[in-house]
């Protein structure tokens, strides 16, 4: 199985501070991946991380490089949620390029964005 992750480097979670929501998010995709042996693909090259915090970007390289994917990791919902509310077209094109969108959290977990 072959899969993209996203991690939200803006929110809080839990109330935790942003870096150690981000951390959160990290680990338990991390543990995810591994245990299900999923292999992380990096589309761009010149990309320093494995992972993508901006979906636009994400965007951009999944319509440049039209790989499709078997999933999308996201810890929770709601790291994606401000993206899928400002841009639904988008995230309805971008979904699209994945079988699955693969959530590690329920949408439980209060989350507070950090500008």
């Amino acid at each position: 199985m072959k899969g993209i992750y996203f991690i939200n480097d803006r929110i809080s979670i839990n109330g935790l501070s942003k870096e150690e929501s981000f951390k959160l998010q990290e680990q338990s995709i991390l543990s995810f991946i591994q245990q299900h042996k999923i292999e992380v693909v990096k589309l761009n090259p010149y990309q320093i991380y494995d992972y993508y915090t901006i979906p636009h970007a994400l965007l951009h390289d999944l319509k440049k490089h039209r790989n499709y994917l078997d999933c999308l990791i996201q810890y929770s919902p709601l790291v994606m949620e401000d993206f899928m509310n400002t841009y639904p077209a988008r995230w309805f094109i971008l979904k699209s390029f994945f079988n699955e969108v693969i959530t590690i959290e329920e949408k439980d977990s209060p989350v507070k964005y950090i500008v």
